[in-house]
């Protein structure tokens, strides 16, 4: 079916809907189609292209939001998808310093680990359990961009 970025009047990016959403935004004139993705949506009485990117014809405002939502879409996103400790698949969150020892639930303390890496560090620290970090878990800058998961080749220009 595909999904369909929605950009603000000003085309700013504000969230990514599936494509039917934006068929509807388009079909009841709160948007524009800036560009489709080839698909045709048929009715009855109408075709209309599937929608890639659409721009809303009102601007809407959004609160600032000071920093990234902590989600595990985007955790897996910030790490590339890869086990901090061995560098396979992840499939778990893990928390670096254990919530039983003290431990926040904050981007610092966040890895994306494999479920064997994940099991044998159990309730213990990565030096305890002989594991070292490829990389130091930080805050993101950029949530937005983290949230979409996979970007579509053609929204790259509209994401700043």
């Amino acid at each position: 079916m595909g999904r369909a970025l929605v950009l603000n009047a000003t085309e700013l990016p504000l969230a990514v809907v599936p494509a039917r959403r934006a068929v509807v935004l388009v079909l009841k004139e709160k948007a524009e189609v800036v560009q489709s993705n080839g698909a045709i949506f048929h009715s009855e009485r109408i075709a209309l292209e599937a929608p890639s990117v659409v721009r809303l014809r009102h601007f809407v405002h959004v609160p600032f939001r000071a920093h990234a939502p902590l989600t595990r879409r985007a955790v897996f996103a910030r790490d590339g998808w890869e086990c901090q400790y061995c560098g396979s698949a992840a499939e778990n969150l893990d928390h670096v310093l254990p919530r039983s020892r003290g431990g926040l639930h904050v981007w610092e303390n966040v890895v994306a680990a494999c479920r064997r890496c994940n099991a044998k560090k159990m309730d213990r620290t990565p030096q305890e359990a002989g594991f070292h970090l490829h990389r130091q878990p930080f805050a993101p800058s950029d949530g937005f961009r983290l949230t979409l998961g996979q970007v579509e080749p053609g929204w790259e220009p509209y994401l700043i």
